[in-house]
């Protein structure tokens, strides 16, 4: 039996390193979703339980509707290392609270325009509507945002340490730029088409 030490082969020159880690899976998001507790809470739910996959970077939230959202529960998520935030809740005129997604509709197009204004880009917030029955959707719909919160890489908010969170008060901002004015704004983030002429007849009425 030979006693000489194995003798390890040379490195091909021009070659990586071996680190175990490809670059594209250096980076892994971590993304906030705040959901509604009637709708897209349960369409999370429904995916889980019809075993369809989709990316484990999403941290769900409930809330008991997308309207009961704070945009400073968005901005803390930011500030707390969040590489983006999904807002997601009931498909317009479906809202178990009445009219309470068209608010979350407001904050969230108000809130695309403050985090760009912080240096962060409006993608890494989005909106998606999902009902119960919706879990596919929802699950596709996180797949494509992890994919482009992935190209767009790590946020590294360099000003999430020092903005007031207390003071921020978005809901007055938007009204005093007539943000109510002209009814509910348009819809965002896709709409099921059926639950928008329903939502339009029983408007005409």
């Amino acid at each position: 039996m030979s006693t000489q030490a194995p003798v390890a082969p040379a490195p091909v020159e021009g070659a990586a390193p071996a680190t175990g880690v490809t670059p594209a899976a250096a980076f892994e998001p971590v993304i906030i979703g705040f959901t509604c507790n009637w709708c897209s809470y349960r369409a999370a739910d429904l995916a889980g339980t019809a075993r369809t996959k989709y990316e484990p970077n999403v941290r769900l939230i409930r809330l008991m509707c997308s309207g009961r959202l704070d945009p400073t529960f968005v901005l803390k998520a930011f500030a707390e290392g969040a590489d983006a935030v999904l807002v997601s809740g009931c498909h317009p005129g479906e809202c178990h609270y009445i009219e309470q997604n068209y608010k979350a509709l407001r904050r969230f197009q108000l809130l695309q325009r403050t985090i760009e204004a912080l240096g962060i880009e409006p993608q890494r917030l989005q909106l998606v509507w999902a009902s119960a029955a919706e879990g596919v959707r929802l699950a596709n719909e996180i797949n494509r945002v992890t994919d482009e919160v992935r190209a767009l890489g790590p946020l590294n908010w360099p000003a999430g340490n020092i903005v007031e969170l207390e003071n921020v008060e978005l809901d007055g901002a938007w009204e005093a730029t007539g943000g109510d004015a002209g009814g509910p704004p348009p819809t965002a983030g896709g709409v099921n088409p059926d639950h928008a002429k329903a939502h339009a007849a029983e408007a005409a009425r």
